[in-house]
Formats: structure tokens, C-alpha cells, sequence
């Protein structure tokens, strides 16, 4: 499969939702995220380099188990990592205010929509 190029975060976004459809997969990306961050914020403060660097292996670690293990697909990140930073930091925003499962609903039909639901709206 030819890797797509996107203009933007806002012409990337819909894809990476398509890619985290599955509400288990989403809540590994959030443990993983919040996790991750925590991590990173505590070597800051405490001047230790070891949960810095310990950071994006528990992020990533967690989300790619959705991926692998729920989604059975292959981690956007792979090909697009800032954008897929981006997006996990807009979804984790989302899912906080509650609104994440409403996104997915507005693009894809479902809160948890079939793998092959296509996309029903680009914004």
C-alpha cells in the first residue's frame, strides 16, 4: 500500500481516527498517552533522565498494544509521527471533555464503527 501524504493536521485527521475506530484501542492510547506524559513531566521535575526516556517507550508501548492487539492494524505513527503525536494528543483533549466517541461518530457513523465503515464527513 502507497503511504499517503496529507497537506495537514486537519486533512490527517480523519484518517487517524479511521485508524483508532475501536473504543479499546482508544483507551489503550489513552493509558499510553497519560502515562507517557506523567512520566516525561516527572524526569523534569525531579531532573532524572531515566522516566524521560522511559516516556515514549510506555506511550507508544501501550497504544501499539491497541493497534497490534485490538485494531489489528499498523500504528499511524509508523509513517506519519508528528501528525500521529498531534492526534494523540487532540484525541486524549477530546476524550477527556467526553466528546472523543462523538468525533468518531461524526466522521465514521458509530462510536465504535466496522473496520470498513467509510467516511462520511472530512471535517
Amino acid at each position: 500500500m502507497t503511504k499517503r501524504e496529507f497537506e495537514s493536521f486537519e486533512e490527517f485527521w480523519p484518517y487517524y481516527v479511521g485508524e483508532h475506530r475501536n473504543p479499546r484501542c482508544r483507551a489503550f492510547h489513552y493509558a499510553g498517552t497519560t502515562l507517557g506524559l506523567a512520566s516525561a513531566a516527572y524526569g523534569l521535575v525531579t531532573l532524572n533522565p531515566i522516566p524521560i526516556v522511559a516516556a515514549p517507550i510506555i506511550g507508544y508501548g501501550l497504544s501499539w498494544i491497541g493497534h497490534f492487539g485490538v485494531e489489528r492494524n499498523k500504528p499511524a505513527a509508523f509513517d506519519y509521527f508528528f501528525y500521529s503525536f498531534l492526534g494523540d494528543m487532540k484525541m486524549l483533549s477530546l476524550a477527556l471533555q467526553g466528546k472523543m466517541a462523538d468525533e468518531v461518530t461524526r466522521l465514521y457513523g458509530s462510536p465504535s464503527p466496522a473496520p470498513d465503515a467509510p467516511l462520511l464527513a472530512s471535517r
